[in-house]
């Protein structure tokens, strides 16, 4: 059995440069896929899907069949802690997930740590189906979502209104601070199950990290980020850390020096030479191709793929989109980017 040094995504994020990059997908298991879509009708709803861990591991294995990737990302969800910790999460279809608003609660109850971890097994039992079947030479990665991020989740109801989370940030920082300390316990005792259970990486999404001003940004972001990293590592976890701060802008480089993940994944509204002059010497990044390109195909597709490997020949790469793929996207697409990334094309 090869070791997992042999890895080439373990051998990226300890800082060396593997020419091709390793590669996989955010999203990489998911609908633009037949074969998920299938096994999806199968499945009761959203979340019975991600504890179910026969079904979990089938999907996350599907996209390592099809097309090989270099490693293969947990079939889960970031709202599994919520969920967990007894705040319930539904997911409507065509308009994702939706929880009891905090925002309307004047006291928040939540459900012992122990009880969530419990909860969780499943999780943990799919990383294990996973990691048992996964070619040695290929890295499985867990994952959390940001506390930032979760937390607007469970503050608004529902994704993509982070206004509302924001006021509430200003307005009440006690308790939207004590609240981000559950989510960093919750979030490194995950973490540490994932990767007891098999995980080789663990990333973090920091999805809602865009629109913040600077001193809420490191409140926010950066400050449970830094414990979130401590904790885990006081845990005796030493798989490295990707860290993916979606549409931080220029903040990301405070991110990444500060926060001590060991690498930095950037969205594709990132630049990456102006950034990289502000990350410490050698730290690898990953990234970070418009997922949309996954559906135009084609020429742009090629010259999309090429700008990425140029624009991050000077250091350890990890090449991935810049947010997770789209589910508009054709296979024989993602296929071509594969060639084109491992220079068979």
């Amino acid at each position: 059995m090869e070791s997992k040094s042999g890895m080439a995504l373990l051998r990226v994020l300890r800082g060396q440069r593997v020419n091709p990059p390793p590669i996989w997908m955010m999203r990489q298991a998911g609908r633009y896929l037949p074969e998920y879509r299938e096994l999806r009708a199968r499945a009761g709803s959203f979340l019975e899907f991600c504890y179910a861990p026969a079904m979990a591991a089938e999907a996350t294995l599907q996209p390592i069949h099809r097309f090989g990737f270099d490693a293969a990302i947990l079939f889960s969800d970031i709202l599994t802690i919520p969920d967990a910790l007894g705040r319930r999460v539904r997911f409507i279809e065509g308009e994702g997930p939706r929880l009891a608003p905090l925002i309307e609660e004047n006291t928040w109850r939540f459900d012992d740590s122990a009880l969530a971890l419990r909860r969780l097994a499943p999780v943990y039992e799919a990383a294990e189906r996973v990691r048992a079947a996964l070619d040695p030479a290929r890295a499985l990665i867990g994952f959390v979502g940001g506390p930032w991020t979760v937390a607007t989740y469970m503050l608004s109801g529902k994704g993509g209104e982070r206004e509302g989370a924001r006021r509430f940030a200003y307005a009440e920082p006690g308790r939207l601070d004590a609240l981000l300390v559950l989510l960093v316990e919750m979030s490194a005792q995950h973490l540490a199950a994932q990767a007891k259970a098999g995980c080789d990486v663990l990333q973090i999404f920091e999805s809602w990290a865009e629109m913040l001003p600077e001193p809420l940004f490191r409140r926010l972001v950066i400050e449970p980020t830094q414990a979130l990293v401590r904790r885990v590592r006081a845990l005796g976890v030493d798989a490295p850390i990707i860290g993916f701060p979606r549409g931080a802008g220029v903040s990301a480089g405070a991110y990444g020096t500060e926060t001590g993940v060991d690498a930095l994944a950037l969205d594709h509204g990132a630049a990456v030479a102006p950034l990289r002059r502000t990350l410490p010497d050698g730290m690898p990044l990953q990234g970070n191709l418009d997922p949309e390109l996954l559906t135009v195909g084609g020429l742009a597709l090629e010259n999309g793929v090429r700008a990425v490997l140029a624009a991050f020949a000077d250091g350890p790469h990890v090449f991935n989109l810049g947010h997770g793929i789209t589910p508009q996207a054709d296979p024989a697409n993602v296929a071509a980017m594969l060639r084109w990334v491992r220079g068979e094309a």
